[in-house]
């Protein structure tokens, strides 16, 4: 029983914690990308280039969270039997 309360504390929390953590992760890219832009924006290319990479890496992770919210979730049993193993 205590396995599959890990496993739904990991279904309920992998996807937020994961959202969260690239939401920071991207706000701080595209952020650093602005502020080098302003100092030389002569490298605007370039910098443009490597944000857009940086973000593709970031939101790869994301994508890799939510296959592994789908593995966990399959890996549940289903309510009604959880429900009568705790009833009798």
């Amino acid at each position: 029983m205590l396995y599959f309360f890990g496993i739904a504390i990991g279904v309920a929390l992998a996807v937020p914690i994961a959202a969260f953590g690239g939401a920071f992760g991207m706000g701080r890219a595209i952020a650093a990308a602005l502020e080098g832009s302003a100092r030389q924006p002569e490298h605007h290319g370039r910098l443009l280039i490597m944000m857009i990479i940086g973000l593709a890496f970031i939101e790869t992770l994301l994508i890799y969270s939510l296959l592994v919210w789908a593995g966990l979730q399959s890996r549940l049993p289903a309510t009604a039997d959880i429900l009568s193993k705790l009833g009798g």
